[in-house]
């Protein structure tokens, strides 16, 4: 396994100080933690020393210690005395099957496992995008929120939603921040039959950038979802945002139209 690992490091992209905008040690956190998330270095194993890491980006030891504790202080490893640094995620990539159900399901238990932040909580005039999605006049009167999802104290997640106002008031932004929507919606009798989603990327701007802890400009996941009920009519529209190298969508296709996943 350490052999592997070091093999890796012989290709790992060479930092140019002339050009620095963040510190070395940072920018080497980002080149391990970026293989952690993309599940080059697997749970368990060993990332390499600061001795190797010195020598792979032609830093000093003390740069490459400080790289690792901040890999360790993120929860990404652990630091073993006399072992080494040890990797302590698990990447848990879902694959989200064709039904409904599956979809909400897996939201419901992505929502258990991570710690979600309320930043925004208000009811306002719907604009003309949103109010097209959801079926309503421009003006109408729709909940808004903004979440951000987050992993092992690092965000993966920026979700801002819409949701009709009658639909809204029947939870609250406390009930936000423990429960997700999904959640939500069931306890409110809501049954959501049907999903429209399109997936499209988009780069980081300087506000995104600073909420979801990467570069400006950055490359991100873009989702639009739409929510509806069981009399076809919208019940979400949501904006979701995830950083490309902490989020991946995985898709299975059958060849019945039948359910999957019930």
């Amino acid at each position: 396994m350490a052999r592997q690992i070091n093999a890796q490091m012989n290709n790992a992209p060479q930092i140019a100080q002339e050009e620095l905008r963040t510190p070395l040690y940072h920018q080497i956190y980002l080149i391990l933690r970026n293989k952690i998330f993309e599940g080059e270095y697997e749970n368990g194993a060993f990332l390499p020393s600061e001795q190797e890491l010195a020598r792979a980006f032609n830093v000093s030891r003390i740069t490459a210690k400080r790289a690792l504790n901040e890999i360790a202080a993120q929860g990404l490893a652990v630091r073993e005395r006399g072992r080494g640094t040890r990797i302590s995620y698990d990447s848990n990539n879902r694959i989200v099957q064709g039904s409904v159900r599956s979809l909400l399901n897996s939201q419901m238990v992505n929502g258990g496992r991570n710690i979600v932040k309320v930043l925004e909580f208000e009811y306002i005039a719907a604009p003309l995008d949103v109010a097209k999605e959801l079926q309503i006049e421009r003006g109408t009167v729709v909940q808004r929120a903004v979440r951000m999802w987050h992993r092992n104290g690092e965000p993966y997640s920026h979700l801002t939603t819409f949701i009709p106002a009658a639909i809204g008031q029947t939870y609250t932004m406390a009930m936000l921040g423990k429960k997700s929507l999904a959640a939500l919606f069931m306890e409110a009798g809501i049954e959501v039959h049907r999903v429209d989603q399109t997936i499209t990327a988009t780069l980081a701007d300087s506000m995104i950038a600073v909420k979801l802890n990467t570069a400006v400009g950055a490359p991100l996941l873009r989702i639009l979802k739409t929510a509806y009920d069981a009399d076809d009519q919208p019940v979400e529209h949501m904006v979701a945002l995830y950083p490309a190298d902490r989020y991946h969508v995985q898709m299975r296709l059958v060849e019945k139209d039948e359910p999957i996943g019930e």
